[in-house]
């Protein structure tokens, strides 16, 4: 039975993952970067074990991006750090980056760090950092004997350099600082000791001393020295150095090598994957012994592995699993050999086989997350949610964890998130973040609006319609605005929202429509599809051979669409023509002469004629032939139009052809080079000559291919480099016989302009013969109905008395009294539209929050929408806000939802928060909209507030005057303003300081510490949800100050009657003039400062300039997460103040003031006019 149920789930796993669909791809396009909402990303970090010099200020880097922007919190040893308390540390603005200054200890920072970035959305998290300072402790003292050995005894030399971190590099040198030299006798081993395979007496010469060199540091370190007192059988001298057999020459006895590093026959190394593998065998002997180096059953991997310190030391790069294996060190000496094996052990920290990868899922979707690592031994998988272990996180039924994979299935809006997985054994771990954002987006068009596309007819062309949204929109392409989507047959649709038309024809031109629907909404683009004539050069030029000195013309007529511009060039050689042609060349639209030709003329010469969209090409060839320069020049000189072709004959007839022959009048000392025959009739429109056809110059004879049922009369024109003869006479007339039309009637459809008719309309064709008509056949579609039919000679043909939005069969075919042409083929078209009988029912909303609500409703009937079912249509109005007293524009806005679904569902946004609304649906087809549902009444929440209505400073000496109102849009009950503000020096600015406020105080009053000091103020209202908009406003430099005004300008806000304004104007003139009296005089004691435009609103406030007075300053307005926009204008006009104050800790003594009513402010104001200066405020 349990073999039975883990079947059953593992079956169950299986059909899960293969519905999950692939993760959305979010386009590059900025717009939606732009409002794309995202978890956060870590995209900077510090190395997981991470040294760092003393000396320097320690930086802890975490960068992280996401939407909104990221907050980030630090853990140090698994616990909260609280960064604000210790003054020593800060954390970079918009970042997580820590800054510890280097003053103190720095070792009292060390420990292991973790940084959080989170936002609306999840939490990204680190790797843990271990932070430790660098160290190079100093040797410890130490006293040195001499060491004494034998000769030709070995030696080692210990280092045991001090315990640095990271451990210091060493190297030996003598009392003199030089290097010690090393050969296969003396060299030192990788734990930095000196070995002598055997000692010579030369060697106590000089002292030993061994240095420690520490990277961060730069310093370098010596140790006390060695010298050696080397005990010989024979006096040292220099003689020895010469010497062949240096050790029998010092009756030094020769020894088998021993191993004094490693010690014994065998060892083992463990080596982690991805690292470096050292070896070492350092052996006595004497003489020195060799080492060589082996791979038991296996060949040394040459190009991984290098062999160093006279062959002591093999060095095996970037270590995999195949490098495992027994590995063996051979000395040998001419006395015996020697071997040791290393057992060599390949473990592997953690390394990714799939590393989890960020994914985008829209509502219901489904998806998954892979993580999979592996190592030596096996790492252990450890899933995380937002930074948390995720078996701590909230119950939810759309996710299942599956070891290394976790499963979602039909995700909601609201579970966005970041998983981490932790890979780890006992050599190290691996962490990844990666977020699932579900992500809920109405239909964008990405590519241009409205584009003209130009295609060559019968070419294949591709309409592009590049789209996005989430759920992924449905597309559908429409012609002209009627009839079904587009796919199939001449049409094929790609997932890419991409069109083909297979072939182009004419009647393929129009406007086509493709659609985007989800159930956000649905968004549509254009494309005027424009179908063109192919350009072709019916007359090309032809292959010439001249005389040196004659003239040659090249013929080039080209027929192309009269709505595209075509421009000719001429090649000669696939080159453009020779500065050598230019004065001896003509050129014009169809024909390029060439004058007093010579051998360098000759060549290929090509006519290329070019449109925007298409281009052809037809060559000839030129060929110059000595001859006498003279007699040309005679024969240019008396050359002339040639005369017109005579005995004009027709033969052959047939019932479209007829052959003409002629003969050619003289050619006037110039070769005629084409023939031109026209023809003209007299039935359509008789005495108007039509070119038909141009011959060679050759010719005289030729067979013209004609139309039927046309009776023709023809003529012949002679051409020459001169020019064309006049016409010949006409010839007999010549009647070809009728036929039946040739062509089905193009661009037919059928389409209802009443609801109760349907328009067929048709293109004409050629008659080829007399009483042109059509007849139209149509029927009801999957219906055995007989076809009704009639014959009219006009293009349109309405039915009346049809069903509502009813499919029709239609054809068509043209007839004559010769008979009738092929029958086209069937083209579905749809009788009329009617209102829709039905209305949606059951309307309601769920899921309200401030700006957002979910819709649902029970569909109607698709046979009561009597028309092609467009969308149902939402109207929605905002009634009233939920604030007492705050007037709402009620104006009626509608949006589409475009759904099929059994049970249709759908998101309205762009709501204003604590708002009372009211909405209905309707459904609608192409033409109308059906009756209302039920009217839905609902309030949205609180939300953030909008910026404050203005803020404006008046700054006085001394003293700043802050002066704002509540926003236009408060979004909820208010509960206060919180206004931030820092000094502004250059590009630097000064520590940030916070002031609260209740909702009633709309007025701070700030002393200065100096008339030099700038500041940038930041004031946002707040209501229960949080902090809203900002606007930021920046006092002027100190320099504005000092501008005298020149002019005074009053400003009058209020409409004032005829009468009461001419009062005031008397008023002006009189202030005038007490103002060039009393004020100037006191301006220049005092020094009473005032701008050139006295910007000055009706309490007494200076303000900023602008058009409207309802409206905010032009201020920078953001979240007060220090993401503020710059203000580009601001204005501070000055009065005078008290003395300012200023605190020991730098802090400015402020005051504020609660808003007075308006009566009261009037008041106050007008008692203070008492000088003409306060007069002149109080008019403004």
């Amino acid at each position: 039975m349990q073999e039975r149920w883990a079947a059953l789930a593992v079956l169950s796993i299986i059909l899960l993952l293969s519905k999950v669909a692939a993760p959305i791809e979010v386009p590059l396009d900025p717009k939606i970067q732009q409002e794309l909402k995202q978890p956060p990303t870590i995209v900077k970090q510090s190395l997981k074990d991470y040294i760092v010099d003393p000396r320097d200020n320690i930086i802890i880097e975490c960068e992280a991006k996401g939407t909104p922007v990221p907050t980030f919190q630090w853990r140090r040893n698994g616990k909260f750090f609280n960064v604000g308390k210790d003054p020593r540390v800060t954390m970079r603005s918009r970042s997580g980056t820590l800054e510890i200054r280097s003053s103190g200890k720095p070792e009292d920072y060390e420990g292991e760090y973790q940084c959080f970035a989170y936002n609306d959305f999840g939490t990204a998290i680190s790797n843990k950092i271990l932070l430790r300072v660098s160290k190079s402790p100093l040797w410890p003292k130490e006293v040195l004997e001499p060491v004494v050995v034998r000769e030709g005894e070995s030696l080692v030399l210990p280092c045991n350099p001090p315990p640095g971190l990271p451990p210091p590099e060493t190297f030996w040198m003598d009392s003199s600082i030089m290097p010690i030299i090393q050969d296969k006798r003396v060299s030192m081993g990788l734990n930095g000791d000196l070995f002598f395979s055997n000692v010579l007496a030369r060697d106590a010469t000089t002292d030993y001393s061994c240095n420690a060199r520490f990277e961060f540091t730069h310093t370098i370190q010596q140790k006390n020295p060695y010298t050696l007192k080397v005990q010989t059988k024979e006096p040292y001298n220099d003689t020895f150095l010469n010497s062949t057999d240096l050790y029998g020459a010092r009756n030094v006895p020769e020894t088998q090598p021993t191993f004094l590093s490693p010690k014994g026959l065998s060892s083992s190394k463990i080596v982690l994957r991805g690292e470096q593998l050292l070896l070492e065998c350092i052996a006595a002997g004497v003489p020195s012994p060799n080492i060589d180096w082996i791979k038991k059953g296996a060949d040394l991997p040459s190009k991984k592995v290098k062999i160093e310190n006279f062959n002591k030391t093999l060095r095996l790069l970037n270590v995999s699993e195949e490098d495992s294996g027994d590995y063996v060190c051979m000395a040998s000496n001419k006395i015996g050999s020697i071997r040791h094996s290393v057992e060599v052990q390949v473990k592997a920290a953690p390394y990714w086989l799939d590393k989890p990868t960020n994914l985008v899922l829209a509502p219901d979707e489904n998806g998954r997350l892979v993580c999979r690592a592996r190592g030596n031994p096996k790492p252990t998988i450890q899933w995380l949610m937002n930074g948390e272990p995720i078996e701590s996180s909230l119950p939810n039924p759309n996710r299942q964890v599956l070891g290394d994979t976790i499963l979602f299935h039909s995700v909601q809006i609201g579970s966005s998130a970041v998983y981490q997985c932790n890979a780890s054994n006992e050599h190290g771990y691996l962490l990844a973040n990666a977020f699932v954002n579900i992500l809920d987006m109405a239909p964008r068009m990405l590519g241009p609006k409205n584009q003209l596309i130009k295609v060559i007819e019968n070419n294949r062309t591709f309409l592009d319609c590049p789209f996005f949204g989430s759920p992924f929109p449905q597309l559908r392409w429409f012609k002209n605005g009627l009839g079904s989507g587009l796919d199939g047959g001449q049409y094929k649709l790609y997932i890419n929202g991409t069109l083909e038309i297979k072939q182009a024809r004419p009647e393929d031109q129009g406007t086509y429509t493709c659609v985007a629907s989800n159930i956000l909404g649905k968004m549509e683009n254009q494309v005027r599809l424009e179908v063109k004539e192919p350009t072709r050069i019916v007359q090309a030029p032809e292959h010439v051979t001249q005389a040196k000195g004659t003239t040659v013309r090249f013929d080039c007529r080209v027929k192309h669409d009269p709505s595209l511009p075509a421009m000719v060039t001429w090649l000669k050689d696939d080159k453009p023509l020779s500065p050598n042609l230019i004065g001896r060349i003509r050129k014009d639209n169809e024909t390029l002469t060439i004058y007093n030709v010579n051998p360098e003329d000759a060549g290929t010469y090509t006519c290329s004629a070019r449109t925007e969209i298409d281009e052809n090409s037809a060559s000839a060839r030129l060929t110059v032939t000595e001859d006498d320069i003279s007699s040309a020049s005679n024969r240019s000189a008396s050359a002339d139009r040639p005369d017109p072709p005579q005995d004009l004959e027709l033969s052959d007839p047939s019932a479209r052809s007829v052959r003409l022959t002629w003969v050619p009048g003289n050619e006037n000392n110039s070769p005629v080079t084409h023939f031109l025959v026209q023809f003209e009739e007299d039935r359509w429109e008789p005495g108007k000559w039509q070119n038909l056809s141009i011959f060679n110059g050759n010719l005289n004879s030729v067979n013209l291919q004609l139309s039927p049922f046309v009776n023709y009369q023809f003529r012949v024109i002679a051409i020459n480099a001169v020019g064309q003869s006049q016409p010949s006479l006409p010839s007999a007339r010549y009647q070809t016989s009728g036929a039946p039309p040739d062509v089905v009637p193009s661009g037919l459809k059928g389409w209802g302009s009443k609801k109760n008719n349907m328009e067929i309309t048709w293109q004409s064709t050629e008659r080829n013969g007399l009483n042109l008509r059509y007849m139209v056949s149509w029927r009801r579609k999957d219906t055995e109905e007989e076809w009704n039919n009639t014959t009219t000679t006009r293009t349109k043909h309405i039915i009346h008395n049809t069903d509502t939005y009813v499919p029709y069969e239609i054809k068509i075919k043209a007839i004559n009294d010769f008979g009738h042409s092929p029958e086209s083929n069937i083209v579905i078209g749809y009788s009329g539209e009617d209102k829709p009988s039905t209305a949606p029912t059951e309307l309601r909303v769920s899921k309200i929050n401030s700006t957002k609500v979910n819709l649902n409703w029970v569909p109607v009937d698709p046979s009561t929408v009597n028309g092609e079912f467009k969308e149902y249509k939402l109207y929605y109005w905002r009634e009233a806000s939920l604030i007492k007293g705050l007037k709402v524009n009620k104006t009626k806005l509608h949006k589409g939802f475009f759904t099929t679904a059994e049970q249709p569902s759908g998101i309205l946004t762009e709501l204003f928060p604590y708002s009372k609304y009211k909405m209905y649906m309707v459904v609608a087809n192409r033409e109308y909209e059906g009756p209302q549902s039920n009217t839905v009444e609902f309030y949205t929440k609180e939300g953030e507030p909008g910026a404050p209505k203005y803020f404006r400073i008046q700054r006085h000496t001394g003293v700043v005057h802050l002066k704002w109102d509540k926003p236009l849009e408060p979004n909820g009950v208010l509960i206060g303003y919180t206004l931030q503000y820092h000094t502004v020096n250059g590009t630097q600015a000064g520590e940030m300081k916070v002031q609260k406020f209740p909702p009633n105080v709309t007025e701070y009053i700030m002393n200065l510490p100096n008339r030099f000091t700038r500041f940038k103020f930041y004031l946002a209202a707040r209501t229960q949800v949080g902090a809203g908009e900002v606007y930021a406003v920046e006092s002027p430099h100190f320099t504005n100050e000092g501008q005298q005004a020149s002019r005074l300008t009053l400003k009058y806000t209020a409409t004032l009657t005829q009468g009461y304004l001419f009062m005031i104007c008397k008023l002006y003139v009189t202030v005038l003039r007490m103002f060039f009296v009393f004020v100037l005089p006191v301006r220049d004691k005092k020094d009473l400062p005032l701008d050139n435009v006295d910007h000055k609103d009706q309490d007494g406030s200076f303000d900023y300039p602008s058009d409207e007075d309802n409206k905010p300053l032009q201020g920078s307005q953001t979240s007060l997460d220090g993401n503020v926009k710059e203000s580009d204008d601001s204005l501070v006009d000055y009065g005078e103040g008290g003395d300012g104050q200023f605190n020991e800790d730098g802090s400015f003594i402020g005051q504020y003031t609660v808003k007075k009513d308006k009566e009261e402010t009037e008041g106050n104001e007008s008692s203070e006019a008492t000088s003409p200066v306060n007069a002149i405020y109080s008019l403004a």
